[in-house]
């Protein structure tokens, strides 16, 4: 929950132009605040970077208060949507049922859904993190097309805490979620205190095909290196 929509302008002025050196495979997304999405729509037309948005509900109108539909999201020009993040699923009370609603609803819009797994760290320290993902990625990929979807692994204890997960871990766990997917060339990124300082050794290794980035990603220079790590 950050930038206002003039804020989201400055951001842009400052970002854009370190797209020049972006080598052209290199897909950038930006997810923001709903209030954002029209004005990043009309500014990011014609460039590197996809509209993304933070969430979409499973039905495509109706009484819930709050919630925003895939045809709303379509209509702005997004293409991509975060489901399950982490601050979802601890603070509003989402479910592995209401992810997988969620991802099946995306998909039928033809929004491409970016789902997030991870475990806590009592769950890391209980020695259940590999029993948690599958049992997640068993729930919420339940009639969901593996052609038209990116998985996030995001270790819970290591978002904002500085914590970073290893990076030869996070390969590991990576590799884990990918022996668990029917197409095993679906995107898998990582998600977790990822940094300019720690992008490259990140993206060096062989299973994590990206980054799901949090605070980094608010300050144009900060996220320029991200984006055009080594």
């Amino acid at each position: 929950m950050f930038k206002t929509q003039a804020e989201t302008q400055e951001f842009l002025t400052g970002f854009l132009p370190s797209l020049q050196e972006t080598p052209s495979e290199r897909e950038v997304i930006l997810c923001p605040p709903f209030t954002d999405l029209s004005v990043l729509s009309k500014s990011l037309h014609g460039s590197l970077v996809q509209l993304g948005a933070q969430n979409v509900h499973w039905e495509e109108s109706g009484a819930y208060t709050g919630e925003i539909s895939g045809p709303m999201l379509v209509e702005l020009g997004v293409r991509y949507v975060i489901v399950g993040h982490s601050e979802r699923r601890q603070y509003f009370g989402e479910t592995d049922q209401t992810v997988n609603l969620r991802l099946k609803a995306a998909q039928k819009h033809g929004l491409t859904p970016i789902l997030c797994v991870g475990e806590t760290k009592q769950q890391r320290d209980a020695g259940e993190t590999e029993s948690l993902i599958i049992g997640q990625l068993e729930q919420d990929l339940v009639n969901v097309d593996q052609d038209n979807l990116v998985i996030a692994y995001e270790p819970i204890w290591a978002i904002g805490t500085g914590d970073t997960c290893e990076t030869i871990e996070a390969n590991r766990v990576i590799g884990l979620i990918r022996n668990q997917l029917k197409n095993p060339n679906v995107p898998i990124q990582y998600g977790g205190s990822v940094k300019p300082n720690n992008i490259d050794e990140i993206m060096a290794q062989p299973e994590i095909d990206g980054v799901l980035v949090g605070g980094a990603s608010l300050e144009p220079a900060s996220f320029a290196r991200i984006v055009n790590y080594q």
